[in-house]
């Protein structure tokens, strides 16, 4: 659906058909640059990752080959991560050649299995894509399995500095 800013607000345009196959296909993911989408399809009967151009011209490129889920660009516009069904996150090398997408063969991001979460995506990378937020299991050895929530950061700042006193 094309989008447009219009006083001040976003107005959705007239929604187009991007992709309409028989095929189970989920969790889109646009590249950096908005012109590949990476997505889970169950279309020969086995979950993999694929990649199309946006708008599609017609290319589809197979990235994972042993069952992938919930595809993530890098921001660096050099790598897709994804997860297995194994709950194990790949990473591919890949380069975009003008209608061209040419990816390397898929290796593993960490021998650590994630948390399986099922239907929910259990991992994304930061956009400077120095760190990854993992959820694994509580059992493993070298698990942290505490959360801190830092609530009204700005107010917790200014206290401690005294500004605005």
């Amino acid at each position: 659906m094309p989008v447009e800013i219009e006083a001040g607000g976003l107005r959705g345009g007239k929604p187009e058909i991007f992709l309409q196959t028989p095929a189970n296909e989920l969790y889109p993911a646009f590249s950096p640059d908005g012109k590949w989408i990476a997505y889970r399809s169950v279309e020969a009967g086995n979950s993999e990752i694929y990649v199309r151009s946006f708008p599609d011209k017609g290319g589809k490129w197979q990235i994972s080959n042993s069952g992938g889920a919930f595809a993530v660009w890098a921001r660096n516009g050099r790598e897709l991560f994804y997860r297995t069904m194994e709950q194990q996150i790949m990473v591919v090398s890949y380069t975009a050649k003008g209608d061209s997408f040419v990816p390397d063969k898929p290796r593993p991001w960490s021998a650590t299995k994630l948390a399986d979460t099922g239907a929910v995506q259990n991992f994304d990378i930061s956009p400077d894509g120095k760190r990854m937020l993992a959820l694994i299991p509580a059992e493993a050895a070298r698990a942290n399995n505490h959360v801190t929530f830092l609530l009204n950061f700005g107010d917790e700042l200014r206290r401690r500095s005294g500004v605005g006193r």
